[in-house]
């Protein structure tokens, strides 16, 4: 008989969980043990700093996109990070079409040239020891005018190559090794498995630039740079880059106690008879319109009259010249665009200063392509010091802000406003010689914004910014046509002119609250005339902006345009308290 014997069934589902678990529990002890050792187990191998150039510049402890060339262990360095170190208060500017670099303070000019050891600041020679260069697209301007000019401090460490550029007035925290360290590694990522380029010991300096996770972008004392564990630094001191010695900066000249009260002469043909000019109680400036350009070139031509600088000298009056671009668009272009011609220019300027004795210069460009903008900045930025240097003042005429392409756009009033002594705001033509609709030369709610809007919105501040006011105002005709249309057309004349026209026709002027002036109108042949009126009541309300701004002074466009009586109007007016 066959046995037959019951046997227990296997379980397999048992052993396959148990295989799983074991391989789970294995996975895991594997990624704490990869965690481990990633997270505390260093990596201790050393490698070369793996930086893009022979020459690496470093700026706040990062690498720039474009190295240093060093030559005779100087450093050039590249135009594009002066630019982005620097910034726009510090400008560089290079033409390439000639190779000329001008580097520029608010008293110092300096002038150079690619592959050419000549150069001039101001006007007089300065010594290169190597040139400036350009080497494919890009420019390589000479480390030492830029610590003299700038204060940028350039350290090259020869063992290393690197260059190290530090402006002035920054602030560098300073750490060394944490003493439970014998010395600390700095690496390439801020990562303990990262490979280390040196050690710190203890006892050494080094910069600390930032921190990220809990690591420090550190700058070791030969100008390798890298990343060191927070925890294995301890901060010491501050260490303050000086500036460099600030030189006596220019006072333009002011009235203690009062404000710049000036006029503007308007010369054409002939001399101006000096005999014939009435007492003008408070003016203290004068600008005759002597000097312009006369060709692309930069060659100025001018109308100076000796008689009557001694005049003006005689009357205690300041005498501010008005060169102007002659209003030539295409001409100035050419003119603006070369350090040459603006040099020209400039060094001309200088030379009738001396010649006529003169205290300043006014500067009035109009008219100007939107595309120079940027040339005019450039040409004030560099006369400025210049001019300076000879004491004299150095004052831009500027339009309202308006979308006018070349009467108000090409004007950077906050850059011209950083850059000259005073600013002079033409509060005039709000309803311009040939405008469609009949208005106010400058009626007063559009004078304050003009200069509200420069000093809000430019940033110039008040103390720069002089009230230019209109002694002259349009005399207006409406006429109807056949068509029903109304033609509008203008003349300009002055203010003795309003007077006699008023009294001839017998009109009664009444006050226009909305221009805050007085106005009259009358019929003649069928057509309206209309009038706004320049008075002793326009003139007192536009001083009240200046006194309720604090702005630096007056100005009126033109003096030949005047009554007698309003220079002590302007005066009172100016002196008045509240």
């Amino acid at each position: 008989m066959e046995t037959i014997y019951n046997r227990a069934p296997r379980r397999r589902g048992n052993r396959g969980a148990r295989s799983i678990a074991l391989l789970f529990l294995a996975g895991v002890l594997a990624v704490f043990c990869w965690y481990g050792y990633m997270r505390y187990i260093p990596n201790n191998e050393k490698t070369e700093p793996d930086y893009q150039f022979e020459h690496p510049i470093f700026v706040r402890g990062t690498e720039s996109a474009i190295g240093a060339i060093v030559e005779n262990n100087e450093v050039k360095l590249p135009l594009s990070v002066l630019e982005e170190v620097l910034g726009a208060d510090k400008p560089i500017r290079y033409e390439p079409d000639s190779g000329s670099i001008i580097l520029t303070t608010a008293n110092k000019v300096l002038h150079l040239k690619t592959d050419s050891l000549s150069a001039k600041i101001n006007q007089k020679p300065y010594n290169l020891t190597i040139t400036a260069e350009k080497a494919g697209d890009t420019v390589y301007i000479p480390a030492e005018p830029l610590e003299e000019l700038y204060g940028l401090q350039v350290e090259f460490m020869q063992d290393t190559g690197s260059v190290t550029l530090l402006s002035e007035g920054d602030s560098i925290q300073l750490g060394e090794t944490a003493s439970s360290k014998k010395d600390a590694a700095v690496r390439t990522e801020p990562t303990i498995r990262a490979p280390f380029i040196q050690k710190i010991p203890q006892g050494q300096t080094f910069r600390i630039w930032k921190e990220q996770d809990g690591w420090l972008l550190v700058q070791s004392g030969d100008g390798l740079t890298g990343y060191m564990n927070k925890n294995d630094v301890k901060l010491t001191d501050i260490d303050q880059i000086p500036a460099k010695a600030e030189e006596k900066p220019f006072i333009a000249w002011k009235v203690l106690g009062n404000k710049i009260n000036m006029t503007w002469e308007a010369v054409y043909d002939r001399k101006i008879d000096t005999a014939k000019i009435p007492a003008m109680q408070g003016l203290n400036v004068v600008s005759p319109t002597w000097f312009a350009l006369s060709d692309d070139k930069g060659m100025i031509k001018g109308k100076a009259d000796p008689a009557y600088m001694n005049w003006a000298h005689k009357q205690g009056l300041q005498v501010w010249a008005l060169f102007s671009n002659d209003f030539e668009p295409d001409r100035t272009t050419k003119a603006l665009a070369t350090a040459a011609t603006r040099f020209s220019m400039i060094q001309q300027l200088i030379g009738f200063a001396q010649v006529y004795g003169l205290q300043g210069i006014n500067l009035d460009f109009e008219n100007v392509h939107t595309a120079d903008k940027a040339n005019f900045v450039q040409f004030v930025r560099e006369l400025t010091p210049l001019l300076h240097e000879q004491g004299l003042v150095v004052s831009v005429d500027v339009t309202p802000k308006s979308n006018s392409e070349m009467w108000s756009l090409f004007l950077d009033r906050a850059a011209l406003g950083g850059i000259v002594d005073y600013m002079m705001v033409m509060a005039y033509d709000e309803h311009w010689a040939s405008s469609p609709k009949a208005g106010s030369v400058a009626s007063l709610p559009w004078t304050e914004s003009s200069v509200v809007r420069i000093m809000q919105e430019d940033g110039v501040p008040s103390n720069k910014l002089i009230l230019s006011m209109p002694l002259y105002t349009r005399i207006w005709t409406e006429k109807k046509e056949a068509d029903g249309k109304v033609t509008v057309t203008s003349k300009a004349v002055g203010m003795e002119r309003i007077k006699e026209i008023i009294n001839e026709k017998k009109l009664k002027p009444v006050f226009d609250a909305a221009a805050g002036q007085n106005y009259v109108e009358y019929k003649e042949d069928g057509n309206l005339t209309r009038i706004w009126i320049e008075d002793d009541v326009s003139i007192k309300a536009r001083v009240a902006l200046v006194r309720k701004y604090d702005l630096a002074g007056v100005a009126t466009w033109q003096r030949a345009f005047q009554t007698p009586t309003v220079w002590k109007t302007i005066d009172n007016a100016i002196k008045q308290r509240p």
